[in-house]
């Protein structure tokens, strides 16, 4: 393990700790689908949920022979407080097909079945509607690459994960995104979204700043 590497420290960014107080979020079951403020897009990097949780699971997301780096976690419709979740719906199902269709940018087919079940039901959309709406979140937001250059675990703050996703987004300010954290570890960035999938900002409850001086963060394996 080593310290924040030139290749990182090139790309220029500007550190700053931010330290935010809010209120306990509010999960709201059985809500009408479709009615909800907007979305939260979670990426999660993939080899820091592998060493976590991915590995321990036999997950195929974490096998040697996968390079994934940002992995859509899911997109979920937000309240400005709380959210909605496990909402009734008389959408018809995902097939298989669909949820294996997903796992190029989610890892697997599993996660994707899980996010239409708990948050998906929530969108008033049907399943293709919301995979599709997922992945063109997935692909509205540009996701630095420079982290993928990485050749071994380093330890970073919080807000260069944040600087690198301002820069590489024009247009998106510090209120529109946040960076979770985990053990130890940079779990997520969460980024939130309109309806129509433009960036907006955050609810109170979406922001989770990592709080952590330093944390870890792994390479693409």
């Amino acid at each position: 393990m080593r310290v924040l590497p030139p290749l990182l420290l090139a790309i220029g960014l500007i550190v700053s700790a931010v330290a935010v107080s809010v209120p306990a979020p509010v999960r709201a079951d059985g809500e009408k689908a479709g009615v909800f403020d907007y979305y939260v897009m979670a990426l999660s990097w993939s080899p820091n949920w592998c060493r976590l949780e991915g590995d321990s699971r036999g997950s195929p997301q974490c096998d040697e022979r996968e390079d994934f780096g940002w992995t859509l976690h899911g997109l979920w419709p937000q309240f400005h407080r709380g959210w909605p979740a496990f909402c009734p719906t008389t959408a018809a199902q995902p097939t298989r097909r669909m949820t294996e269709e997903m796992s190029d940018i989610m890892g697997t087919s599993g996660l994707a079945w899980y996010q239409w079940k708990k948050h998906g039901v929530c969108s008033g959309l049907t399943a293709p509607a919301y995979y599709d709406t997922s992945r063109r979140a997935y692909d509205s937001i540009r996701r630095p690459q420079a982290f993928r250059k990485l050749a071994n675990t380093v330890k970073l703050p919080a807000t260069l994960i944040e600087q690198a996703f301002l820069e590489a987004n024009p247009g998106m300010t510090r209120d529109m995104l946040t960076v979770t954290c985990r053990e130890g570890y940079i779990q997520e960035v969460r980024v939130c979204l309109s309806k129509e999938l433009t960036p907006v900002p955050c609810g109170a409850d979406t922001i989770r700043d990592c709080t952590l001086k330093d944390a870890l963060f792994d390479p693409v394996r």
